[in-house]
């Protein structure tokens, strides 16, 4: 008997399962003074994105980065081709806000397959297609349900009328923060059988889109009251349409939403919005430390949790000076 060629059915199910784990197993990230690290930015069309590249920017020299930054300009297809692009350019590790859930899927999944351990920053893909700990190490963010629960919670507890005639601006279709930020107030704001969301439009997040949006809606429910915006600039941009059609916004409509720009908190400060739920974008240092908690071999957790302040009247003034 060749003894050599013999193998249980109990050693070769081990073999198998050790080559799946290790097929599974995340890429490692050595210790080294300094890493090629890609950033490949959304868009730079708002306060917020350019807040969270110039985050990146700043902590490149302090974390040792030389820094590939990107901006696909509002496209999902273009996202996908500057991490193709940052892939070839051999980055040691990647850092990437996805547009949309579905679409960087494929990126998610190229850079995993290159050996470059990746990092969603502040909002996250379709976890049925790609999952934290498998294919990518961890989603940096925060909690958008929660989000849009907290500025349900405060419309129930301030409104001061009887009925609630709500109109929701969505960001964009398809993203994270659009999709949890509706859940989160919607399934809140339902309990309390005295408000009604009427109509639910996108406004891609964008202030000029937020107010043509707001125009529109506003001819076809006039009797509006509440506007829960998913983003601050399209919260500003509801303003404007409001002042524009001869409404009082922070008098006979409430102006409620989520980031905590200066702006923002400027429009609180002048009475003009009720709350906004934080929304940092200043991810580079978080970013800095988890990269290198990874690099030293320690587990890192699947979501990587940001904490949220909430700004209405009362603290507005104490912050903007730390808004951007």
């Amino acid at each position: 008997m060749h003894r050599r060629h013999l193998m249980t059915g109990a050693t070769a199910l081990a073999i198998c399962l050790g080559t799946l784990a290790a097929a599974q197993s995340l890429p490692p990230l050595e210790q080294k003074e300094r890493y090629k690290v890609g950033f490949a930015q959304m868009e730079s069309n708002n306060p917020w994105r350019i807040a969270e590249t110039k985050s990146f920017q700043d902590t490149a020299a302090s974390c040792g980065w030389d820094l590939i930054a990107t901006d696909a300009a509002g496209s999902a297809a273009k996202q996908v081709a500057d991490v193709d692009s940052m892939i070839a350019q051999g980055i040691d590790v990647l850092f990437l806000p996805p547009r949309e859930e579905k679409p960087l899927i494929p990126a998610v999944k190229k850079a995993r397959a290159a050996g470059i351990p990746t990092f969603l920053v502040d909002r996250s893909v379709d976890p049925d297609a790609a999952k934290p700990g498998e294919d990518y190490v961890a989603f940096l963010g925060s909690d958008f349900i929660d989000q849009g629960r907290r500025v349900a919670e405060w419309v129930i507890e301030n409104f001061d009328g009887d009925k609630g005639i709500i109109v929701e601006l969505e960001g964009t279709t398809g993203s994270s923060p659009a999709n949890d930020r509706k859940q989160g107030f919607d399934e809140r704001i339902v309990q309390d059988d005295r408000f009604e969301i009427v109509a639910s439009q996108t406004g891609d997040f964008a202030r000029d889109l937020g107010r043509q949006v707001m125009e529109t809606l506003l001819q076809a429910h006039p009797d509006v009251n509440i506007v829960y915006a998913h983003n601050d600039e399209m919260a500003i941009g509801a303003i404007q349409a409001l002042e524009l059609a001869g409404r009082s916004p922070g008098e006979d409509v409430l102006v409620v939403s989520i980031d905590g720009t200066r702006d923002a908190l400027q429009a609180i400060i002048d009475g003009k919005m009720g709350v906004t739920v934080e929304s940092s974008p200043f991810f580079g240092p978080l970013g800095c430390e988890v990269m290198k908690r990874y690099a030293a071999g320690e587990e890192i957790e699947p979501w990587v949790q940001v904490k949220d302040r909430i700004f209405t009247a009362e603290n507005a003034a104490d912050h903007i000076d730390e808004a951007y």
